[in-house]
């Protein structure tokens, strides 16, 4: 039990890392979109959490999960989990700007709640 707890621990941590990186990707694009080009919070939050999903995809895959399986339908798996994760948090970010919050700071929930719900997904789907 032990063991299988400082696993999922070291797993979790791994994804953590990957996903800082992912986040850094998906964050700049986001901003940019916002702030340069005046894209909705909302619809940059999609847009910016794509490109980390792929970030994410094969840091992952390899880093955290040592997935050796086909590549095509982990792929396929992990995108609709992302979807998933993505859709969630966008609506954290439109409820969160709705309520005046800034867009950056309803990101910021949305990363968390994301992390957490396909943490979950991928380890027991998707990289299985």
């Amino acid at each position: 039990m032990a063991a299988s707890l400082t696993d999922l621990l070291h797993r979790f941590i791994r994804y953590g890392l990957v996903g800082a990186v992912a986040t850094a990707a998906h964050y700049a694009l986001m901003a940019a979109l916002v702030e340069w080009m005046q894209v909705p919070a909302w619809i940059a939050s999609g847009l910016g959490a794509t490109l980390g999903a792929q970030v994410a995809f094969f840091g992952n895959r390899r880093f955290t999960f040592d997935h050796r399986g086909a590549l095509g339908p982990a792929w396929l798996k992990f995108q609709g989990t992302a979807l998933i994760g993505a859709l969630v948090g966008m609506a954290i970010v439109a409820g969160g700007v709705a309520l005046g919050w800034h867009y950056l700071l309803a990101q910021v929930g949305a990363t968390l709640t994301g992390l957490v719900l396909t943490f979950l997904i991928n380890r027991r789907w998707t990289f299985t």
